[in-house]
């Protein structure tokens, strides 16, 4: 007679932290603990560290697997192009996962693919002219505004253009008398058919890289 135990998939580093990802997307990074993760796989807490060390290596390994959604720059891609990409790919990836946006520069074990982004990124921009202190001004800008873009669309309070409609909508009967300027702007563009907040996002990216391309332009001449 055969049995009737489920047959469940052997238990490896991979799909703990893909459970541990889907945990945090649906109820954040606070979701997370050994005892509840376990609960999610089915085992008990103490068999997930057969695949992971403790609960900082954990996280390690969840923002590592964020990281891995993010891609590479082709070597031979134009810096302009590639940058672009990273950047609307990066910020795809963070409306993924919003819980990550807080501390994926802030692991001190960063996993391989957060090491391999950030190599081919630096190689990327050295084999188009770059010096070492315009590499590192540039990575830092693009790091802030992509980003810090991805977490104040993370914090909004609306997620589609009817709620902002309606919230900008609110603030002016509110307070349009007395904030003019809001009301202007409210009325002016907010309010528009078609607004889309997530469209400032390509505005900013450009200034970002044609900053950049200025003073590459600069250094080389």
């Amino acid at each position: 007679m055969g049995s009737t135990q489920e047959t469940r998939a052997p238990l490896n580093r991979t799909a703990v932290l893909d459970a541990a990802v889907a945990m945090a997307d649906e109820h954040g990074l606070g979701s997370i603990s050994m005892r509840k993760l376990g609960e999610e796989l089915g085992v008990e807490a103490m068999s997930l560290y057969n695949h992971v060390a403790n609960k900082e290596d954990l996280l390690d390994g969840m923002v590592d697997r964020v990281f891995a959604e993010l891609g590479t720059p082709d070597p031979g891609e134009p810096w302009r192009e590639a940058l672009g990409r990273c950047a609307h790919t990066t910020r795809e990836a963070l409306g993924r996962h919003r819980w990550a946006i807080a501390i994926m520069d802030s692991r001190s074990s960063p996993g391989p693919a957060t090491m391999r982004r950030q190599d081919s990124i630096i190689g990327l921009l050295r084999a188009n002219g770059f010096s070492l202190s315009l590499t590192a001004h540039t990575i830092a800008a693009f790091d802030a505004y992509v980003y810090g873009f991805a977490m104040q669309e993370a914090a909004l309070p609306f997620d589609t253009h009817d709620e902002v409609t309606e919230l900008a909508a609110t603030l002016l009967e509110q307070m349009g008398a007395t904030y003019p300027h809001f009301a202007e702007f409210a009325v002016g563009h907010v309010l528009k058919p078609g607004y889309d907040f997530g469209e400032e996002f390509e505005f900013g990216l450009e200034l970002v890289l044609e900053g950049v391309e200025r003073r590459l332009v600069d250094s080389t001449e």
